[in-house]
């Protein structure tokens, strides 16, 4: 794989870090739950994202205050997240897409283990197939290696 992912106007080095990737999401703090990009495989549909996990969350006060664990929808959130901006580099001009990415299905997910502060989360996702104005994913969360999470998910793209 090339350093180098292009886009149809766009060259980018990786990893991509947390400026370019706010400039392809909408989201911010305290729900921007993508630290970098350190892989990107537009051929092969495929992108892995890093999170890192720290103990300043805003979730952890009160998921749990004793033993904070990063809930398991936040981690689905993330994948997606990663998946947007997949997305996002896939169908942008310029840097921008005219569309705005919603999760609208999570099917067969899976929690394996705990995610807690001081974790980096690896989020691996693959677009399996694009139906006019949705795309299917399929990810993975790991810590060290070993997966944490999966899903399928699906988004639907709306003009923004």
């Amino acid at each position: 794989m090339s350093d180098s992912p292009t886009t149809a106007h766009t060259r980018l080095e990786l990893p991509i870090d947390i400026i370019k990737i706010q400039a392809l999401l909408p989201h911010r703090y305290p729900f921007l739950l993508v630290d970098r990009i350190l892989e990107l495989d537009q051929k092969q549909k495929r992108i892995v994202a890093q999170k890192n996990v720290s103990i300043n969350e805003p979730f952890f006060q009160g998921h749990f205050p004793e033993h904070p664990v990063m809930p398991g929808v936040l981690i689905i959130e993330a994948l997606a997240q990663a998946g947007g901006v997949m997305t996002q580099l896939n169908l942008s001009h310029n840097g921008h897409s005219s569309l705005l990415f919603y999760m609208v299905r999570v099917d067969n997910a899976r929690f394996n283990k705990q995610v807690v502060p001081g974790d980096i989360l690896i989020l691996d996702m693959t677009m399996k197939r694009r139906i006019r104005n949705m795309g299917c994913y399929y990810g993975e969360a790991r810590v060290n290696g070993e997966v944490v999470a999966c899903a399928d998910i699906m988004c639907a793209g709306v003009k923004s």
